[in-house]
């Protein structure tokens, strides 16, 4: 019988390790199988920081970072995969620059895919993005049709959100529409402010449940200036990234007499307000939020969310019966099955390019 499985590898923003998906698309709908985390090596994790901060690089050490992290989700992958048939992985890589309204636009991701396919000895595709970007399009998100596979419903009106480093959502409409019937965009920042604040200030990737924003207030004048930001009031379609929200975007709002405790708390506000403006003004008609990403393990800033987003139900896709781990890195699983069948993975109205297009490129496993 022959396989109906796609791996799928991503190392999103938060750079917190490299997330593992096995997709069966063998069904009228995807189903995640199997889904695994592994961390990443301590040197290359920083690495990988380091080159998404937004100054000049040496060639030399991206070309490094590039073969490293290769190296790293080809040995994954295989080790993931085991005996199991895996038709093709479909790689995201790290992105480590994104400007889709540059002239010319790009976007950078590395994670050199004929390594993987060396590494793993499965058939790759990666470089996901430029295609989009090339017919005009932000590259970015590439995941709410696989949202709208996975999760659309035609008898609510759901949000999927994801909140990585950066956060994005989907506003999925009838599902009997199909890619019409989809619109998402990112939001702003996710986890990426809060990491930044608290590594900065105490020397820790992330804080743990929120605990550390949990435990003081927002400051109202802080959160004022950071609600100016004029992404915020972009149109979709639009993406960002850590270009903009990083630790210099933090400390150019700041005056020098917060306590640090507290802007964290109001990071994690200026977190939760910038998803619910995003939804009340593109999705009013929204009646429930699914969150998956990283951030769905912040108990304060779900609880923020909760708050802003009322009376919206805010659920998990766990409570869906979908690992919030994997939904990233099966979107990628998802978008090297629609390559190999050379049909569409962008939705236009997403993404603002031209018109539907197959994206990636093939890195055949080989030997020939």
């Amino acid at each position: 019988m022959p396989s109906s499985l796609y791996a799928g590898a991503i190392s999103g923003t938060s750079v917190d390790g490299l997330d593992l998906a096995l997709l069966d698309v063998s069904g009228a709908m995807p189903r995640i199988i199997d889904a695994r985390v592994e961390t990443l090596p301590p040197s290359l994790a920083q690495e990988l920081r380091a080159l998404a901060a937004p100054v000049d690089d040496h060639l030399d050490r991206v070309a490094r970072a590039d073969a490293e992290l290769g190296e790293c989700i080809g040995r994954a992958v295989r080790e993931f995969a085991g005996s199991r048939a895996v038709i093709a992985v479909g790689s995201h890589g790290q992105t480590i620059r994104h400007d889709p309204r540059g002239r010319p636009a790009y976007t950078v991701q590395i994670g050199d895919p004929s390594r993987i396919a060396e590494f793993s000895g499965i058939d790759t595709v990666a470089d996901f993005r430029r295609r989009d970007i090339a017919a005009g399009g932000e590259g970015a998100p590439l995941v709410p049709p696989f949202h709208a596979a996975l999760f659309g419903v035609p008898e609510r009106r759901r949000a999927v959100l994801n909140i990585g480093g950066i956060a994005n959502v989907t506003l999925l409409g009838d599902p009997a529409l199909g890619h019409e019937a989809v619109t998402g965009f990112d939001t702003g920042p996710g986890n990426a402010l809060l990491d930044a604040w608290i590594r900065e200030q105490r020397g820790e990737p992330f804080d743990r449940g929120g605990a550390w924003a949990a435990g003081a207030e927002a400051i109202p004048e802080l959160l004022a200036r950071l609600e100016e930001d004029a992404f915020l009031a972009e149109r979709p379609p639009k993406s960002t990234g850590k270009e903009r929200y990083n630790l210099a975007f933090i400390l150019r709002h700041l005056d020098g007499s917060e306590p640090a405790a507290g802007v964290q708390a109001t990071l994690a506000e200026f977190t939760a307000a910038s998803v619910a403006g995003a939804v009340s003004s593109w999705g009013p008609a929204t009646q429930e939020v699914v969150v998956c990403g990283g951030g769905r393990c912040n108990t304060d800033l779900m609880e923020r969310l909760r708050r802003r987003l009322s009376p919206r139900d805010v659920t998990t896709t766990d409570a869906l019966g979908v690992d919030g781990d994997a939904v990233e890195a099966a979107a990628f699983a998802w978008l090297a099955h629609r390559f190999l069948e050379r049909l569409p993975g962008n939705a236009p109205a997403v993404t603002g390019a031209a018109g539907p297009r197959v994206l990636g490129a093939l890195y055949p496993a080989g030997p020939v």
